[in-house]
């Protein structure tokens, strides 16, 4: 298993590790619920360090970027960010990504941790324009401070104005007495706050920092099992659940990330499947009655025929009820209808509804 900086840090405040795309990772430090909340109502700090972090470069950078990946990053000037995916020859998806143009002709992608060695061999198959890459991610570490009193709580920390970076857009500059880190707004939890990239040997002196900055505001460590109750409460995707090498971006509800006024990986298959409609759709439910829908479980219609599977489930600490995501056939997927959720050897009903499920 490869640590995090923040390792040793992460073991004395008392958090519970486990193996996570090769990493010893906090999955939780006082408990999932509490946690969540924390991040809802105040503010919370993630160590996602084990994040891969791209850096493409040169006069190429550009092309190959809008050909790897489904968005189009002609659109994004210096200090602005992009979601976006890299489709692969088959329909579905290699991973999803964020896209952050620091300078002209140099561009940051932030994949997904399980999925760095995967992505960089992808990207260097389709680098037939001379673009350079470096792989950042061993160097790198990368903390969210997440939650409506994060900007309130960290102020202190720079001398640039936190409140000032809008939502997808991100600044380089001093924070916690570290010149040049790169201050983010590109949230995966729904409740505000930003992400600050910086050097493996810097992040420990940013950690205890903002600790201490946040003090006064109720401010705690949080776990990986507390960050994905908040991304599923807003119905953000995870890869490896709701997305992955057998999913296309437009079954997914990703059809806003993907633009066919470009050229890209398989783009002509996809513009076909949108043009034409898909057979299935990723839904989004409640349960009309206590459970927990965990994944893997079934989707069945009132006759009791598997119509699909639960790709990511929890009990929203925020709702207290059960909610998920899953495929459906289209026919099944229109807002207000009724599923039922197989848990175990109960039938639970299910309501599809328009997503975020959290409403803040």
């Amino acid at each position: 298993m490869k640590n995090t900086a923040l390792t040793s840090t992460h073991k004395a405040l008392g958090a519970k590790l486990v193996p996570f795309a090769g990493y010893n990772m906090p999955v939780q430090y006082e408990g999932v619920n509490i946690e969540h909340k924390t991040v809802r109502h105040a503010v919370g700090v993630f160590d996602v360090s084990h994040m891969g972090e791209f850096l493409i470069e040169g006069e190429n950078a550009l092309a190959l970027i809008q050909k790897v990946t489904s968005n189009d990053a002609s659109k994004l000037t210096i200090g602005k960010a992009q979601y976006s995916c890299f489709p692969n020859d088959d329909g579905g998806i290699v991973d999803d990504l964020i896209v952050y143009k620091i300078k002209e002709q140099a561009y940051l992608l932030v994949v997904n941790a399980s999925n760095i060695e995967k992505d960089w061999n992808w990207i260097q198959s389709k680098n037939d324009v001379g673009a350079e890459i470096r792989d950042l991610s061993k160097v790198y570490s990368l903390l969210a401070i997440q939650g409506p009193k994060a900007i309130e709580a960290m102020q202190s920390l720079s001398s640039h104005d936190l409140s000032k970076i809008k939502f997808y857009n991100f600044i380089v500059g001093d924070f916690a007495g570290i010149e040049h880190v790169i201050i983010s707004a590109t949230g995966y939890t729904g409740s505000g706050g930003f992400e600050i990239y910086c050097k493996n040997n810097e992040v420990k002196q940013i950690w205890d920092k903002v600790f201490e900055a946040g003090a006064d505001f109720g401010i705690k460590p949080i776990g990986l099992a507390a960050r994905d109750t908040l991304r599923l409460e807003m119905g953000y995707c995870l890869y490896g659940n709701d997305i992955d090498d057998t999913t296309s971006p437009i079954e997914a509800g990703l059809g806003w990330i993907t633009k066919f006024t470009k050229d890209f990986t398989n783009c002509e298959a996809l513009k076909a499947e949108k043009e034409s409609g898909v057979k299935r759709k990723l839904i989004a439910f409640e349960l009309d009655e206590r459970g927990i829908p965990r994944q893997g479980y079934d989707i069945v219609d009132n006759n009791g025929s598997k119509i699909g599977e639960v790709t990511s489930g929890t009990m929203s600490p925020s709702l207290g009820k059960g909610i998920g995501l899953g495929y459906v056939p289209t026919i099944f997927t229109e807002i207000g209808s009724k599923i039922n959720i197989q848990i175990r050897k109960n039938t639970v009903s299910a309501t599809i509804i328009k997503l975020p499920f959290y409403k803040g």
